[in-house]
């Protein structure tokens, strides 16, 4: 079956003679190592400085794919997307650009709104206000739970555990399907990647959550009240296709658990290299919203995403042709040091809110209000809670194409002086 697969995705991946305009095209420069190796998963920026120093535009012969690593061209590349289209998928193979037809994230203009406003409302900035008290007795239950263990893994005991008593209860996922859940959402993710071993051996879990979303669907078996709700009401009501619901149910599922437990795991981790930044916290709770913003840009939970060009078009000069899939590199792009004074730096105190790790324009994160809810709510009980994180361990990533993102993370809390254990 995995051959199959791999054959499968490596049909139609260039259009028409773009490789042969590659081999002659000697304007755009080539970088041949691999990003998508698993130690370049694991360890990404030193190949994203070497994309930003060749150039605007680089052409990555493993993928088959034009690089934008920069942070003013990945912004306008995303600004534009007119040009650069999400309908013919944002994965770097074809087999995922065709099953992530329906969602949002695969669409563009009407469509993508018309699909967007099913769920708009649970995501206006008021909607989320009114999350508040939840999201804070849930976290606060969490720290308790924590706290009373003092040595924790991060990612389970604290990154997981907030958006999992969230957010399925929230787009309405039954109960019956939510212990398979993280294990889906990262498969999921994992797919969109180009055709190598990590993305092969995340096609059936990929699968197995459309199948689950399809029954669920079929039986009706959202919670009521919920975004699935929603979706299935928009259905019977003819503002969506029938067929699309499976699809937006995971649209807002896996991004809302997988992008907050790296921003989360992220936070827990630099703060413990970082004890200074952690007291300025403590000091001042203030701080949070933007140290959520730096966060987001030093980790950048998700590395990138691909568009289609519909045009010849010139980023920086660099000539990109009608029909060739340029590569957004996000992570890439928060580190740019055109864009940042010494950007491999972790610092509460730079102004990080123009970080790309939420993305930008019509294909925004929509769900990027709760997100920030959900990690400064964790910070603020923390902060209130804990006097310092102290590793306990060796941290572990997970590898992934697309999510960046700890998969083991122990610490040993200490908590504040008159904190209850």
């Amino acid at each position: 079956m995995g051959d199959d697969i791999v054959n499968s995705w490596r049909r139609g991946q260039l259009p028409g003679c773009l490789e042969d305009l590659m081999t002659t095209n000697v304007s755009i420069p080539q970088y041949r190592t691999d990003i998508y190796s698993t130690q370049s998963i694991l360890d990404p920026y030193p190949h994203y400085a070497t994309l930003r120093a060749l150039g605007p535009v680089v052409w990555l012969p493993h993928q088959q794919v034009f690089a934008i690593s920069r942070y003013a061209d990945c912004k306008a590349v995303l600004l534009d997307d007119e040009t650069f289209v999400s309908g013919d998928g944002v994965a770097l193979n074809p087999v995922a650009n065709r099953l992530g037809r329906g969602t949002t994230l695969n669409s563009d203009g009407d469509e993508h709104a018309t699909k967007r406003s099913v769920l708009a409302h649970r995501l206006t900035p008021k909607a989320v206000r009114k999350m508040t008290s939840a999201v804070q007795e849930k976290a606060e239950g969490i720290v308790d739970a924590a706290l009373s263990k003092q040595s924790v893994d991060g990612v389970d005991d604290l990154a997981t555990a907030l958006p999992m008593s969230i957010v399925p209860d929230l787009v309405g996922w039954p109960e019956d399907g939510r212990e398979d859940l993280l294990r889906w959402a990262g498969a999921t993710f994992d797919s969109l990647g180009p055709v190598n071993r990590h993305s092969v051996a995340a096609v059936k879990g990929a699968a197995e959550m459309l199948a689950f979303s399809r029954r669920v669907v079929r039986e009706r078996s959202v919670i009521p009240g919920s975004m699935g709700d929603d979706v299935l009401k928009a259905a019977d009501e003819n503002k969506i296709a029938k067929s699309s619901c499976p699809a937006l149910m995971i649209d807002y599922l896996g991004p809302s658990l997988d992008t907050t437990i790296g921003a989360i795991s992220g936070a827990l981790d630099l703060f413990a290299r970082h004890p200074q930044q952690w007291q300025a916290i403590r000091q001042n709770p203030d701080l949070i919203p933007n140290a959520v913003n730096e966060v987001v840009r030093y980790e950048s939970p998700i590395r990138a995403f691909s568009r289609r060009a519909v045009r010849d078009v010139e980023i920086d000069g660099s000539r990109v042709p009608k029909g060739a899939r340029v590569l957004v590199i996000y992570a890439s792009a928060n580190r740019d040091e055109a864009e940042w004074d010494d950007p491999d730096a972790f610092d509460i105190t730079r102004d990080a809110a123009r970080q790309l790790g939420f993305g930008s324009g019509a294909h925004g994160c929509a769900g990027q209000g709760l997100a920030r809810l959900e990690t400064q709510t964790m910070l603020r009980v923390l902060a209130r809670r804990v006097e310092r994180f102290v590793p306990a361990g060796t941290p572990k990533r997970a590898v992934n194409n697309v999510i960046h993102r700890y998969e083991r993370l122990p610490l040993h809390l200490v908590a504040a002086e008159g904190t209850p254990l």
